[in-house]
Formats: C-alpha cells, sequence, structure tokens
C-alpha cells in the first residue's frame, strides 16, 4: 500500500507516533488509509451540510476496511462572489483547489480517496486533481436545493436564484416593487444544496454521474433526502472495492467517458461551464478533446429536457422523473455503453433496468424539444478559436440576430448601461477584457444577463464577452470568444457600431469587418495592461492559457 511509506518498518517510528496523536490503532495501521477530500464551508449553501456527508462516507469505509481521515479544501460561493471584485478569484480558485488536493493526498500518501463536492469550481477542480494523482477515488456531491415555493395571487409558484438576479431588472423597470423583491429572496433559497436549477453546480455533478466517477443518483438527489447519506455511505464502501480491484480515475475518465458526459449536457441543456471544465478535466488526463468534438456530439444528441432557467423544472423533478439514467437510456444511441464507471458497472448495465417517471420532464427522442443540443461552439471572424453559447436558453427569434455592437471593457461599465437603460433594442452588448488573462479570472456576467432578462429584452439584445456566464443565464448570451481580448484576439478590435452577425443554426460569430480592418486595428492597440499587479491573480494572469483549451495553467 502507498500508505506504507507512512507507517511501516523502523524508520517510520516518529510518523506512527503522530498517527497515534490522531487516534489510530495499533490495527488500523495494517490498514488502507483513505483521504477524505472534503470541501466543506459555512459560506456556501452547497457546502453547509458536507460534514454530515463525510460522516456517512467515513461509516462506508471504515465497514469496508479502511481507515478514514478527512482533509479539505477550499470552496467558493459564485453566487455570493457575483458581480463584484471576488468573482475574479471563482475560476482560479479551480487550480488551487486541484493542487491542494495533491499536497495533501500526496504528503499524507493515502492509498484511495473520496471526494465531496457540490458547486461550480469544487467538482472539476476535484476531478482533475482525481486524475492527476490517479489513486484508486470515487465523488459524492453534497446534492441540489430543492427549489423556493413562493406564494402569491397566482397559487405557489418554484422558485430559485436565478429569478432573484432577474427580479433587479424588474425593479429597475418598474414592473416588480421592493416588497415583493424581499418576498422572493426570502424563500428563493430554502436550504441546504447545489442551487436547484441546472447551473453550472448541477451540471458538473451530473456530468460526474455520466462519466462514472459518481454512483446512481449523485447528480440529481435532493441534498436534504436520507438517500444523499445512504449514497455517501455507499461511496465509502466502493472506494474499497476500487482499491482492491486497482481500478483508478484514468481507467474511468477516457475520451468514451468524456464523450458520455457532453451527451447527457447537451441533452439537459446544462451550464455552458461545462465546455471549460471539460475540456479541462480531459488536458488534466491527458485525453485530446477539441471544441469541434462538442459540435459533432451536439448534432447528434436531441435536447430532451428544459430545466431551469431553459424551462420551469428544477433538478428534484428530474430526479423523479428517473435521473441521469432516464436521460441515459433516451439517448442510449449516442453514448459509449461499454464504457464503465467507479460503479462497477457499465452504461449499458446502468441504464438496463431504468424506468421513465415523468416524460413531462425528460422527453422522448422523437418528442425532442430540438433534434440538436442544448450547447454549441461558435467560430467566425469573432472567435476564430471559439465561443459558447447555450442554445437551450435562447429564445427562436434571438437565433440568427444582426445588430450594432455596443462595446464594454468591463462588466462595471456594461451594467451601468443597462441599468441607465441605454441599452436599444436589437443591440449587441460586448463585454470585454474579463478573460482569464484579462479579467483576471473570467468573471462570470449573470448580472447584465440577468438584467436585460427583468427588463423583457433577452430577446431584443444580445451579449458577447471573452468572460463566462453563469449557468443561470438565459438570453443570446456568448461566452468565452477566443482569443480574448487581453490576448489580442478579435474582440479587442471592436468599436461601437461595428455590426455583429449571430448566426447559432451555422455555429457562426462574426463582425462585418475584413481581416485587414481587424489587423489594422489590433495593431494600433497599445500593450495590454494587467489590471492586478500583486498576489494569486498576478500569478494566475501569467499562467493561465485560452478558454478554448479549458483555462488550465500553461506547463
Amino acid at each position: 500500500m502507498k500508505s506504507d511509506m507512512v507507517k511501516k518498518g523502523v524508520e517510520r517510528a516518529p510518523h506512527r507516533s503522530l498517527l497515534y496523536a490522531v487516534g489510530c490503532t495499533h490495527a488500523e495501521m495494517d490498514k488502507p488509509f483513505i483521504g477524505i477530500i472534503n470541501s466543506f464551508s459555512e459560506i456556501v449553501p452547497g457546502h453547509i451540510h458536507l460534514r454530515e456527508i463525510a460522516e456517512a462516507v467515513k461509516i462506508g469505509v471504515s465497514s469496508g476496511g479502511g481507515v478514514p481521515f478527512e482533509v479539505n479544501t477550499i470552496a467558493v460561493c459564485d453566487g455570493i462572489a457575483m458581480n463584484h471584485p471576488g468573482m475574479k478569484y471563482s475560476l482560479p480558485s479551480r487550480e488551487l483547489i486541484a493542487d491542494s488536493v495533491e499536497i495533501v493526498a500526496e504528503a499524507h500518501a493515502f492509498d484511495g480517496l473520496v471526494f465531496i463536492t457540490n458547486c461550480d469550481k469544487i467538482v472539476p477542480g476535484m476531478l482533475m486533481a482525481a486524475v492527476r494523482l490517479n489513486l484508486p477515488a470515487i465523488f459524492i456531491s453534497g446534492g441540489p436545493m430543492l427549489a423556493g415555493r413562493l406564494s402569491g395571487n397566482d397559487g405557489i409558484k418554484h422558485v430559485d436564484l436565478s429569478h432573484v438576479f432577474e427580479a433587479v431588472g424588474r425593479i429597475a423597470k418598474g414592473k416588480m416593487s421592493q416588497e415583493e423583491l424581499e418576498q422572493l429572496e426570502m424563500v428563493a433559497c430554502p436550504g441546504r444544496g447545489s442551487c436547484s436549477g441546472m447551473f453550472t453546480a448541477n451540471t458538473m455533478n451530473c456530468a460526474t454521474e455520466a462519466m462514472g466517477m459518481g454512483l446512481v443518483g449523485n447528480g440529481t438527489i435532493p441534498a436534504i433526502d436520507a438517500r444523499r447519506i445512504q449514497l455517501a455511505r455507499e461511496a465509502g464502501r466502493q472506494v474499497m472495492k476500487l482499491l482492491a480491484n486497482d481500478i483508478r480515475p484514468r481507467d474511468i475518465i477516457n475520451e468514451a467517458s468524456i464523450h458520455n458526459a457532453f451527451a447527457v449536457d447537451m441533452a439537459l441543456g446544462g451550464s455552458t461551464n461545462s465546455v471549460l471544465h471539460l475540456i479541462a478535466i480531459a488536458h488534466e488526463a491527458g485525453v485530446k478533446f477539441s471544441l469541434p468534438m462538442i459540435n459533432e456530439i451536439s448534432n447528434r444528441t436531441p435536447h430532451l429536457a428544459k430545466l431551469r432557467p431553459a424551462g420551469d423544472y428544477h433538478l428534484e423533478d428530474l430526479d423523479k422523473a428517473g435521473g441521469i439514467p432516464a436521460v441515459m437510456k433516451e439517448i442510449k444511441d449516442v453514448l459509449n455503453l461499454e464504457a464503465r464507471g467507479a460503479s462497477g458497472k457499465s452504461v449499458a448495465e446502468i441504464i438496463a433496468d431504468c424506468r421513465f417517471a415523468d416524460r413531462e420532464v425528460i422527453h422522448s427522442a422523437d418528442n425532442a424539444y430540438s433534434l440538436r443540443g442544448g450547447i454549441c461552439i461558435l467560430f467566425g471572424n469573432l472567435a476564430p478559436e471559439g465561443a459558447v453559447v447555450k442554445r437551450a436558453a435562447v429564445a427562436p427569434e434571438m437565433m440568427v440576430h444582426q445588430g450594432p455592437a455596443r462595446v464594454f471593457d468591463s462588466e462595471e461599465k456594461a451594467t451601468r448601461a443597462i441599468m441607465d437603460d441605454s441599452i436599444k433594442s436589437g443591440d449587441v452588448v460586448v463585454i470585454r477584457y474579463e478573460g482569464p488573462r484579462g479579467g483576471p479570472g473570467m468573471r462570470e456576467m449573470l448580472t447584465p444577463t440577468s438584467l436585460l432578462s427583468g427588463m423583457g429584452m433577452d430577446k431584443e439584445v444580445a451579449l458577447i464577452t471573452d468572460g463566462r456566464f453563469s449557468g443561470a443565464t438565459k438570453g443570446a448570451a456568448i461566452g468565452h470568444v477566443s482569443p480574448e481580448a487581453a490576448s489580442r484576439g478579435p474582440i479587442a478590435a471592436l468599436r461601437d457600431g461595428d455590426v455583429i452577425k449571430i448566426n447559432i443554426p451555422d455555429y457562426k460569430l462574426e463582425v462585418a469587418l475584413s481581416d485587414k480592418e481587424i489587423s489594422q486595428r489590433l495593431a494600433d492597440l497599445a500593450q495590454f495592461e494587467p489590471k492586478v499587479k500583486a498576489g494569486y491573480l498576478r500569478r494566475y494572469a501569467e499562467k493561465v492559457c485560452s478558454a478554448s483549451t479549458g483555462a488550465v495553467f500553461s506547463r
């Protein structure tokens, strides 16, 4: 066992003494040491209950013959970090999480790992660490939050955090009172769990299940459900089986399983951030997965479920309807059915006995919302390396759009313009210098998109950025434009009034300028000056690569 490095031999007497100090017994020195990588935090609703999950995991590990040791990583709540300088730290936290897991796992010579995760950057950060370390490992998420219930004249309405962001725009337009806003904000997030729609956290937890690193139910069982604790115990037991059979993350995370994760994501119309994260995980695993490959999957995968923000359903509804196995069964023709996960079963075996409980939530392929998946990649002279859009959340009238650019060099400037009612129908709002290097940190633009939605302009105005969008975003919101402005991508050449052409069905994002004009404008630009001069963000900006490659660190 790897842990013998810290517990076997006369020269390890000091090490054993320290292990006895934390409660180990003499008999446990002959058992596998399992690291329980917990991202518990009292500031993140999705992580507030993860100590309970950890206790259940430890019971499972102990019953399987292992010795569990709980250690921790950081966690950022994207909702709380949104629309202020704190959001610059959200994506960069992904790399810190991966690095911190590597440090504690290697320093203490764990034999296997159980990752307890839930929210946006924590899931991919831990998956990156899992394939980097390649120790037998399994994932258990904290589960989704229930939708909130808002009582009104029309009965009870199901609400979530996205409704609150949209309400800010309604306030600005005089469509909602302050009292109504206060009522909404009090009930939209009713307790523990990752935010209840198909936002980034739940997208990534569902993707983890689809690629086989989590057991059935990992993505959809609500946080408050007793089945969540039962699943945590089972995950603890299962990691011991993975260790006994020497099954490691790189045996599970490969081109076939990443393909499956993307296919499920397309069927669900998940967050655009999944593109960034799954590409980064593939990079860490040594798997080549390019952006054009994502369009190939999207073209073959029907869009079967409209969850918030694209529709009215939430994760609890998806769970009741059959969960991820039900989705996978409906799109089995595009999946790699022989792919095996941490459960020890193949995809074919997992979906064999699955039953559909609600065809309103999970449509059949014959009754799909669209024959193509909910996410796609756009290319053109404005995004030579690609840009990402959640077409499942785009209104039909905005699938093809042409309009004048309104260019802003920060999210704050764009937000002020929207709040001041200076954006007009037909405009294309451009927010640049918010990419991985330019931000730095590639902030999410949920506030400007929610303002537009709340004002009723999401069917009239498009928004493009070299930054990111929250999974809660809806409308013609096109992000991850690459190369970014800070790297002198074409988006840096745009000026107010330039005509932007968006054609989502044909995967096109273009500006009505010649290559010569774009090149000349870029040549005339002053040298990019980094916004942050010290600390982690300065180091991050120096190391981070393009969003088109997952915004990973250069090697």
